[in-house]
């Protein structure tokens, strides 16, 4: 069986919802996992997703800041929450794939959206920097991103960390600034190790090639400047290794109107 399953930090669900829809309409992926969709659970469009045909749909949300949600055209087995270093904030969700999706063997889906970390790369005198970091760490040790040899398991999300030297437009221009910062770096692909996962993005592309899926909005001529960052990943465990089908980044999704700064990257997969 094929799954196509999208990432996007959509940066507000509702003020954004007709984009979405033409992502959907255009993509048709079979899970969407959303990012800073800004938005309390009560108040989350999922009506519009349904005449989609997301009828599935888990949410962590809050008002005004952070947020994840997971949209679905498959049923969904089990849907948790997970809070990290003592907040509540709304930076996970994980779902999984079984039985009512018709899959033999599940498969496991963490939508994850860490701490962006301010300005300055300092902990010191930047709480914010300091809160990323220690998620970072937390998600290290954490069980969820710890999968078991034969576990099918997959992490997506705004990892809000563009860690090789050509996830950036410029290595030594952006090893000072939040996101490149080697003790950033360092930590992402510490977590990433740690579980044995997969880069997909890197698997189809090379790391010698420049590959992004965010552009500030400063930018006045986002595509011309091209000052991009890696910010947005897809993991898959090692049972998943060799299942992998294609990676894509909706690089135009940029350009539509009032959009996101993030664009959606989309894995297809067998399962």
């Amino acid at each position: 069986m094929q799954i196509k399953l999208s990432t996007w930090n959509i940066n507000s669900v509702r003020l954004r919802i007709d984009l979405v829809a033409k992502f959907l309409k255009s993509v048709r992926p079979d899970v969407l996992c959303l990012q800073e969709t800004k938005c309390p659970d009560d108040a989350f469009p999922a009506k519009r997703f349904k005449r989609l045909g997301y009828e599935h749909v888990a949410l962590n949300g809050q008002k005004g800041y952070h947020g994840v949600a997971v949209v679905s055209r498959l049923p969904l087995d089990a849907q948790a929450v997970k809070s990290y270093c003592g907040k509540i904030d709304c930076r996970h969700v994980g779902v999984t794939l079984g039985e009512k999706a018709k899959l033999r063997d599940p498969v496991t889906i963490h939508n994850y959206y860490v701490p962006a970390g301010g300005d300055e790369p300092d902990p010191a005198i930047n709480p914010k920097f300091e809160h990323k970091l220690a998620f970072l760490d937390e998600m290290k040790a954490c069980a969820n991103l710890l999968p078991k040899r034969d576990e099918r398991s997959i992490v997506v999300g705004d990892l809000n960390v563009a860690p090789l030297e050509h996830d950036v437009w410029s290595h030594k221009q952006m090893l000072r600034i939040v996101s490149h910062t080697p003790i950033e770096c360092e930590k992402l692909t510490a977590a990433q190790q740690a579980g044995g996962w997969i880069d997909v993005a890197r698997t189809f592309v090379p790391p010698s090639e420049k590959l992004y899926t965010w552009w500030s909005y400063r930018a006045q001529d986002w595509f011309t400047a091209d000052r991009g960052r890696r910010l947005d990943h897809i993991w898959v465990s090692q049972a998943l290794g060799d299942r992998l089908s294609s990676i894509k980044v909706t690089k135009d999704a940029r350009g539509w109107e009032r959009p996101s700064d993030h664009v959606p990257v989309t894995v297809t997969l067998e399962v």
